[in-house]
């Protein structure tokens, strides 16, 4: 079987990360494997096997890429493409129409659309949700990675639950349980040091950093901790100064994008997701795998399945302060249950490849 995974570029993200242990998954199992990209940038590109073949069209902006991916489809005629991210998803079906080849298109949506693009400001971003009501209609499937993704695409294109099947990311891998074992060299991890809280993220707007450091400020008020954030994004100089603001610029560091996060999760004493909404926050089963007592908030979607209504990690309402240092202090004082390892095979790299073959080969 030929399969062909389409996207934008295989920069850091949770999506392209998927998409690369799908595509290494896939052919090691013995398909061929081609990945589809918009742009050649991207530092996950050197993480895809040797057998993987990686095609550049080059077009940069994503109505452009219509026609360059209609003419790869009728020259190559892969048996399935598999596509993630709204806005190429809707590319990839409109290049099926115009190559006009028998190839099955499956397209993956990350997050929940409403949510996601419901209060954009540019007329492209608002027009996403109708498009998807009408467009992802014409493809073969559509995966969505939680629950909470399901229920909204249910809704926005009134197709029923056979045709919206819900997959959840490949998060536990074995190349996750080998790197947790590497060693931290950092200063706040060394034996006797105060407790660390663990946040993993782009700095941006729905991930609510802001209120993680104004919860923390709390609990620093009642405990000796360190919050350590993990990621890079357009909102770092605002979180540095509002830690400044809350005076616990000392006990807060943002070193940047971190390649093995998984080594913190598996050393601090509790990880934090403090998002306003999400599709399946791998991040957060990421920590669940590592060992690591979980805090969330209950936000849209993923969380709640993930901790199971809360009784593998503590859920908190969207943008409450007060409720996620009470959480957040729970986790340091060791009354948070850690997930069984039974729970976390759901997200385990094979059984969700099984999953996807199953969709990709109809």
């Amino acid at each position: 079987m030929r399969i062909a995974l389409f996207t934008v570029s295989l920069e850091v993200g949770g999506a392209e990360r998927v998409f690369v242990t799908l595509a290494n998954g896939f052919a090691e199992r013995g398909r061929s494997v081609q990945v589809v990209l918009m742009k050649p940038e991207g530092a996950l590109r050197k993480e895809l096997s040797p057998a993987v073949r990686i095609v550049d069209l080059r077009t940069y902006r994503i109505w452009r890429t219509a026609l360059p991916l209609a003419r790869y489809l009728r020259r190559e005629r892969p048996d399935a493409l598999l596509s993630t991210l709204s806005q190429p998803n809707l590319v990839a079906i409109l290049a099926k129409r115009l190559a006009r080849v028998p190839t099955r298109v499956v397209v993956r949506e990350a997050s929940t659309p409403t949510r996601e693009f419901g209060g954009a400001i540019k007329l492209k971003d608002r027009v996403v949700p109708a498009l998807i009501a009408r467009v992802y209609r014409d493809a073969d499937a559509i995966v969505a990675v939680s629950r909470g993704v399901q229920a909204d695409l249910m809704r926005l294109t009134r197709l029923p639950e056979t045709r919206v099947p819900c997959i959840y990311n490949p998060v536990v891998t074995q190349e996750l349980l080998r790197q947790r074992e590497a060693t931290v060299e950092h200063p706040w991890f060394i034996e006797g040091a105060p407790p660390v809280v663990l946040a993993v993220g782009r700095l941006t707007a729905p991930k609510d950093f802001p209120t993680l450091l104004r919860a923390f400020a709390r609990v620093r008020q009642q405990v000796d901790a360190r919050l350590l954030i993990l990621g890079e994004g357009e909102q770092r100089a605002e979180l540095e100064q509002l830690a400044e603001q809350l005076g616990v610029a000392h006990d807060v560091q943002l070193p940047g994008y971190e390649p093995n996060p998984f080594r913190y999760m598996r050393r601090a004493s509790v990880f934090v997701l403090s998002s306003r909404y999400e599709g399946l926050p791998n991040a957060l089963i990421q920590a669940m795998g590592c060992g690591c007592p979980v805090v969330a908030t209950d936000c849209p979607s993923g969380p709640r399945e993930i901790l199971a209504d809360g009784k593998y990690g503590a859920l908190v309402p969207v943008g409450d302060v007060d409720a996620l240092a009470d959480a957040i202090l729970q986790g340091i004082q060791g009354r948070i249950p850690h997930a069984p390892d039974e729970w976390l095979q759901q997200f385990e790299e094979s059984h969700i490849l099984d999953q996807y073959l199953r969709v990709l080969e109809g």
